[in-house]
């Protein structure tokens, strides 16, 4: 059973995932299970993340650094709302 902090995925978490898949697409990985074994990590891993799983910032910039792209380049086109004022 997952657990319920996997259950919610933050909107912000979705961006992220689908910017995974673009940039793994745009880069040649027409495969993510050859974008995991490049990163070391086990195809059911590396799905989670193009699955809007929360992971570690770690994480991101060993993909980025695969990808040969910049945490901005990859933050690029994703916005993150501010907090409602009261």
């Amino acid at each position: 059973m997952k657990n319920s902090a996997e259950n919610t995925k933050e909107p912000e978490y979705e961006a992220i995932a689908s910017r995974l898949k673009e940039l793994r697409k745009e880069k040649g990985y027409s495969n993510y299970e050859h974008i995991a074994f490049e990163l070391g990590m086990s195809r059911s891993a590396y799905w989670r993340l193009e699955s809007g799983v929360n992971f570690e910032l770690k994480t991101l910039v060993k993909i980025c650094k695969l990808l040969n792209i910049t945490l901005e380049d990859f933050f690029k086109g994703i916005d993150v709302p501010t907090k409602k004022q009261l």
